[in-house]
């Protein structure tokens, strides 16, 4: 960025355009990146979490009906127990949380540099709050509060 601080004349604001417009492209790469894995996570979230549910309430209804079903019951609280193990080791809800944060934050990135392009002169600070803003679009995947 030090580099880009003594631009001036067409040639600079060529370089400042060329590089705000490479901030957009990103952007609008990243956000539908961030949009696909938002959903695959929601889907893996389901598909783990509503069996495991599920089997733990079959095997609860099938323990007490009669003293036969107690084997068959246990397999399937073994295997609701997989499955819950399985959600809270992949944390999906947390990325997807995160994946959804992610692509907010990359929209922002998007809008922002098109309000950059928009102009008829593309500066440095401008340019310094783009590149602000993508490094808070890339911690937004690491899971915390916004």
């Amino acid at each position: 960025m030090a580099a880009l601080t003594g631009l001036s004349g067409a040639t600079g604001q060529d370089r400042l355009r060329a590089e705000a417009e490479r901030l957009r492209e990103e952007a609008a790469r990243q956000l539908n990146t961030a949009d696909r894995r938002a959903h695959f996570w929601a889907v893996v979230d389901i598909c783990l979490g509503f069996p495991a549910a599920l089997l733990a309430a079959v095997s609860g209804t099938a323990a007490l009906a009669t003293a036969d079903a107690r084997v068959p019951a246990a397999v399937l609280a073994l295997l609701s127990a997989g499955f819950s193990a399985g959600a809270g080791f992949l944390r999906s809800d947390r990325r997807r949380v995160a994946n959804k944060r992610a692509r907010q934050a990359w929209a922002a990135v998007e809008a922002e540099a098109s309000t950059v392009l928009a102009r008829e002169h593309v500066d440095c600070d401008a340019l310094r709050a783009l590149f602000d803003a993508r490094q808070t679009a890339l911690a937004a995947y690491e899971g915390g509060e916004p």
